[in-house]
């Protein structure tokens, strides 16, 4: 009688086992379908600043909707990247103080998002692609004018994966990750704690799996180091996304010439906002040094 008990404890413990690994995969599997799902969506026109709506085709395979705003004062160029899951709008902010300081603009919505078709969103992959468009149309509408690209978080791996290098004079790296490994690691962390992040390799599997592209192909800590063109790195002291060691980590591995700007207290989020007078003073510095 008693053998028989512990067999049925043993199912029943089993069982229990493969129903807690099936609710595992499934949520690895939700979890990975959420961030790579397109985000499209319309996008409204700002507010009191006028804009000029273009489109130009990427090598991504879709067609780029953006933003462009022309200063007289000819400056430069700078070329904004929203961040994943976003849209240009979030921009506008960004493209009135660069508008401003005598830049003209171009801020633009990358494939599977806001307004650019496309089938999924590959965390800086074809994203990268999209960056080399909006060089490309820049230097048609402006080919004697300097050039800066600034990105947020997903723009900002955009733009350091982008091969070849972006021709460009500057670059604004805002909280860029340093791994899609390191990435989702820490976005599990701060869902389920510390312990998850062993979990990572449920995600990582799934890469080759929904796309044509590998966790080899997404990383910007190696990208940095054969990028020569000057580099402003901004991050957060608080970002749980993208953690300031691994923030500090991405910037030691950049070839030179290089800047890091941190920001006490920040999370992921808009820099801008949270801390205006930092970074109008550390960007547009930068850029009025390297866009002559």
């Amino acid at each position: 009688m008693r053998r028989f008990f512990r067999r049925g404890w043993v199912k029943i413990c089993a069982l229990l086992l493969l129903a807690a690994l099936a609710c595992v995969l499934v949520y690895a599997w939700n979890f990975a379908g959420d961030y790579m799902r397109p985000s499209n969506h319309p996008v409204a026109l700002p507010k009191n600043f006028p804009v000029e709506q273009v489109t130009f085709p990427s090598a991504s395979g879709t067609t780029i909707h953006g933003w462009l705003v022309t200063s007289p004062t000819n400056h430069g160029v700078v070329i904004l990247q929203h961040g994943i899951h976003g849209d240009r709008s979030a921009l506008v902010t960004r493209a009135k103080l660069f508008s401003g300081a005598g830049y003209s603009v171009l801020m633009f919505d990358f494939q599977a998002h806001g307004e650019s078709p496309g089938k999924q969103i590959t965390f800086g992959y074809l994203e990268s692609r999209d960056a080399q468009a909006a060089v490309a149309f820049v230097k048609t509408r402006f080919p004697h004018e300097p050039i800066a690209v600034d990105g947020v978080s997903l723009g900002a791996a955009a733009a350091a994966l982008a091969q070849p290098p972006l021709e460009v004079q500057a670059m604004v790296l805002e909280m860029v990750y340093p791994t899609i490994e390191e990435a989702t690691k820490d976005r599990i962390e701060m869902r389920i704690g510390p312990a998850g992040r062993c979990l990572s390799f449920l995600l990582m599997w799934q890469i080759p799996l929904r796309s044509d592209f590998h966790a080899e192909d997404l990383r910007p800590l190696d990208a940095v180091a054969k990028i020569h063109a000057p580099k402003l790195f901004l991050a957060g002291t608080e970002d749980h996304e993208t953690k300031f060691a691994e923030a500090k980590a991405i910037f030691a591995n950049a070839a030179e010439p290089k800047a890091f700007v941190p920001f006490e207290g920040a999370h992921h989020e808009d820099l801008l906002r949270f801390s205006p007078e930092l970074y109008k003073q550390s960007v547009l510095e930068f850029l009025k040094q390297n866009l002559k």
